[in-house]
This record gives structure tokens, C-alpha cells and sequence, in this order.
């Protein structure tokens, strides 16, 4: 396994990130970081832990590139081993867990990408306690989970708990530069277009840190930002692989779009109105001009009947936001037990 972990500005969670690689049972690891011109002290941190660990290699940018240029230098030009991490330097490997995905990918040649279960938790926390299943895999035909993720409109990926077969990454190419926000979105559909997929689930396979710096929170907030690339990557996804089905099309058009008409309704419910409603509804319209068939539109409209501030103070449509909030919930057990939303 080889393991690509880029890093700007994180060198007091470098550490604990390779560590978490390098502890790795029943697999032969080889680590590459990768200092994007770091201001902090990476370079000496990154120093240590090639000194005191021959598998650790790294070198530092004279410029910084950014980083999807960063992830395509590893991913691209260093990667030689069966299968490749890309890993951030601010999160985790789950013990075990590429041990896990290496045997998904013997037991299945034509799969390409293996991800697993994914555990969120804060800068400020102690890794969460989680709890234990038995560890069972499933495998999906490549255009069949690409159907999924139309469907859904949602990426049920966040990055970390990925494993690809190096062959298959060297076939479909680095990530684009144009997508800076979806463009792992756009990678995992463009693998499922030459591979099948596989999914690990009972123990995590990686630990997805949420704090102040990560660009989950800063450079990527942006709920425009979100809803234009991703409705950008299956707008692409379908002209570089003419042979998918044109009506996935719609289906990824009618969630995006539903999606956008939600955020309407709750800016709608918390009294929060200056501009972004019409916005975010010019948008759905937009993306799918058949709006007034979505049961998003039918709320909106609904709310437009009253005052912001009396939906603000009464709370009148609370019983839709429960039965919302219990789809989404069932949703999201899906996605951490099955992989899929």
C-alpha cells in the first residue's frame, strides 16, 4: 500500500497521521508527504519522521501548488504499489483498515475502489468510541452505484476511508483542477465508470476530523459553491461516458434542485431572509425548470403565506421539519451501515 499525504500548515496533526498508516497490521505500507510550502515547522516534523522510519519518505514544494496539484504529484508520479491512499495530514487510518480493503480487492479482481465507514469527530475531542459490527463487504457493479449517486445527488465519500487500485487511478488520470470543491465527487464516478466498487462496513476505516482550519470548514462553505459542482460533475460525468443512461441526467437535476429549494425553506422557517431564497430558487429552477412537481416548491410556497418572523416564533411547520429530519436520519444509517444514502 502505498500512502499520499499532502500537507499545508499541519504539522502538529503529521504525526499522529502517519503513525496511524504506519501501524497498519498485515500490509507493507510506504508513506510520501508532501509540504505545500507549509509556514509552520512541517519540514522539521516531517524530518523526524522520516529519520525514524525508513518508510516515510517527503519533500517540500519551493511553491506552493495547491492541492490538487499536490494530490496528483503522489498520486500519479510517485504511487507504484497494488493500491493507493490519498490521506489528509489532519485525519486517521482506522486500525486494520487497509488490511480490510486490500482483501475486498483480492477477492474481487475487478474492483477498483474500496471505501469504508467514516467517523466524524471534533479538533478538541479524543477519538469517539463506535460501535463494533462484524465486518462485512459488498461490492457493486460499477454503473449501478453510479446510478445511486445520481439518484441521491449526495457523496457518500469523504475521502480518507478510500483505497484505489493504482492501476485504476493511473487509468482515469489525476483530479481536476476545475472542480476544486467536488472534485473527489467527480474521481469516485470516474472510477466507477471502469470498475466496480466496494464497500467495507462494521469498523471504521478512517477518522474524519472537523475543525476550524479544515477546508471543510473554510475554503469549501460556500452553499452555491456545493450545489453548482456538483450538479457541474454529473452534468460531466454524463458527457465523458455517453454510454450511461441520459435520464440519470434528470434524477441527479430533480435532488440538486430539491436540495436548493430546502435550504429556501429553512431560511424561510428561521427568519433569516436577505436575498439567498431567491437566489438559491432561481438556481433549482434552473437546474430542473419543472419545479413545481418537487415537494420542495409545495413547502415553499406554502411559507410564502406567512411572515418569517411568525414562522420564526411559532414554529407552525415543525411537524414537516420532524418528518424531514427522520428521512434524512434514515438516510444517514444507511449511508454509515451500507455505504450508500
Amino acid at each position: 500500500m502505498d500512502v499520499v499525504i499532502p500537507c499545508y500548515n499541519y504539522a502538529h496533526f503529521l504525526p499522529a497521521c502517519v503513525r496511524s498508516v504506519l501501524d497498519q497490521p498485515g500490509v507493507d505500507v510506504r508513506v510520501l508527504v508532501i509540504d505545500d510550502t507549509s509556514s509552520d515547522n512541517t519540514p522539521e516534523v516531517m524530518a523526524e519522521l522520516m529519520a525514524a522510519d525508513k518508510r516515510v519518505e517527503g519533500y517540500r514544494h519551493e511553491v506552493n501548488k495547491g492541492h490538487i496539484a499536490t494530490y496528483n504529484e503522489g498520486l500519479l508520479d510517485w504511487a507504484s504499489a497494488d493500491y493507493t491512499v490519498l490521506l489528509s495530514a489532519d485525519d486517521l487510518l482506522a486500525p486494520g483498515a487497509l488490511q480490510r480493503a486490500a482483501e475486498v480487492f483480492e477477492q474481487n479482481p475487478e474492483v477498483g475502489m474500496v471505501y469504508g465507514r467514516v467517523v466524524y469527530y471534533s479538533d478538541h475531542d479524543a477519538l469517539p468510541r463506535v460501535t463494533q459490527l462484524p465486518t462485512t463487504s459488498r461490492v457493486w457493479r460499477g454503473e449501478d452505484w453510479i446510478e445511486n449517486r445520481f439518484r441521491s445527488s449526495r457523496n457518500v465519500i469523504s475521502s480518507p476511508e478510500v483505497v484505489v487500485r493504482t492501476k485504476i487511478q493511473q487509468k482515469v488520470g489525476g483530479y481536476r483542477s476545475d472542480l476544486p470543491h467536488a472534485g473527489d465527487l467527480e474521481m469516485w464516478l470516474r472510477i466507477a465508470a471502469v470498475s466496480d466498487i466496494g464497500y467495507v462496513s462494521g469498523k471504521p476505516g478512517a477518522y474524519y476530523r472537523v475543525h476550524e482550519n479544515s477546508m471543510m470548514r473554510t475554503t469549501f462553505k460556500s452553499v452555491f459553491a456545493d450545489l453548482e459542482q456538483r450538479r457541474d460533475v454529473f452534468d460531466l460525468v454524463l458527457e465523458q461516458n455517453p454510454s450511461l443512461p441520459a435520464r440519470l441526467k434528470t434524477l441527479a437535476h430533480k435532488a440538486i434542485a430539491g436540495d436548493a429549494l430546502w435550504r429556501a425553506v429553512r431560511l424561510h422557517d428561521r427568519d433569516q431572509l436577505d436575498g439567498t431564497e431567491q437566489e438559491l430558487l432561481d438556481f433549482a429552477r434552473e437546474t430542473y425548470p419543472r419545479l413545481e412537481e418537487l415537494p420542495e416548491y409545495k413547502a415553499l410556497q406554502r411559507r410564502k403565506k406567512f411572515s418569517p418572523r411568525f414562522l420564526n416564533r411559532t414554529q407552525l411547520f415543525l411537524a414537516p421539519h420532524a418528518l424531514k429530519r427522520a428521512k434524512l436520519w434514515i438516510g444517514t444509517q444507511r449511508w454509515k451501515w451500507r455505504g450508500e444514502w
